[in-house]
């Protein structure tokens, strides 16, 4: 991606070296295994699948937000994220504004280990994601390696891919979505609000592919090769293919995130197309 010499959003928090308690979570042993890989993805709120309800849960580098060393690797990743963050910043107001929305930018909230949210606490085990009750997207900069070394799908549009995807889920809470979806869950079985709740990560990776769509036709940041990230990145955290890595079976009720060629689908729909109305997911639920 053609990132470097972008503007730097003045949203980031940064959190890293901050101790805080230890989360409880749902189940242990095997179970908490499955738990942890199924949700190491880009949900939006992780208390979707520890707890069951969707409404629960300036920069330094060199430097977490306690004033402790970080790793000098995540330096750039740091002005990486800040870039990202303002150039969705820069694409979701005029998109809304047809809409009669207005867009309040998120805070991004760097951490490490894990993170006190409006949502709970969560470890880095969850992955990034995002807290509607605060409006903050939170993000273990560690999570990229997993992403690269565990999942497969290397490259800066790939992660760009994860911030863009958690700010969907941001534009969704503005838009009232997920408000109506935390409605609708109330009044449906397990398997009907896991349906629910795939449509919801695949309108979100849907919006992703609308900001890549505006970024590249407003500012050209894509290189050769950056799209195939985002779809291998699309890919390697679909819900069958998390279950095939974990070495069970693949069963569709227990999705909560879409299949890889779901992700992909809309991911891509969202890139071609670059509408809020191409990305209805939700059609048919009512």
């Amino acid at each position: 991606m053609k990132w470097q010499g972008g503007r730097r959003s003045s949203n980031i928090e940064d959190r890293r070296g901050m101790g805080v308690g230890r989360p409880l979570v749902a189940g242990g042993g095997a179970v908490g295994l499955v738990v942890a890989l199924l949700v190491m993805l880009f949900g939006g709120d992780p208390s979707v699948v520890l707890s069951g309800d969707p409404q629960g849960p300036s920069s330094g580098v060199g430097t977490g937000g306690s004033g402790q060393p970080v790793d000098p690797a995540q330096a750039q990743l740091t002005d990486f994220v800040s870039v990202i963050l303002a150039d969705t910043e820069d694409t979701w107001p005029r998109l809304l504004e047809p809409l009669g929305v207005r867009y309040a930018e998120p805070r991004l909230v760097l951490f490490s280990d894990a993170v006190q949210s409006a949502c709970g606490v969560q470890e880095s085990a969850v992955g990034p994601f995002y807290c509607p009750l605060d409006q903050r997207v939170y993000l273990d900069l560690g999570f990229f390696r997993e992403l690269d070394r565990r999942f497969g799908a290397p490259g800066d549009f790939a992660q760009a891919y994860v911030v863009a995807h958690e700010v969907g889920h941001h534009v969704q809470n503005l838009l009232g979505i997920s408000e109506r979806v935390h409605s609708m869950r109330g009044r449906m079985s397990r398997a009907q609000g896991n349906a629910l709740s795939v449509r919801q990560e695949l309108q979100a990776d849907c919006f992703a592919g609308i900001w890549a769509h505006h970024a590249q036709r407003q500012r050209q940041v894509l290189e050769q090769g950056d799209v195939e990230e985002g779809l291998r990145a699309a890919t390697a955290i679909g819900d069958d293919t998390l279950q095939r890595r974990a070495g069970g079976h693949v069963v569709p009720e227990s999705f909560t995130h879409g299949s890889s060629a779901q992700r992909v689908e809309w991911f891509r729909r969202g890139l071609e197309q670059g509408t809020i109305e191409a990305c209805d997911t939700f059609r048919g639920t009512e």
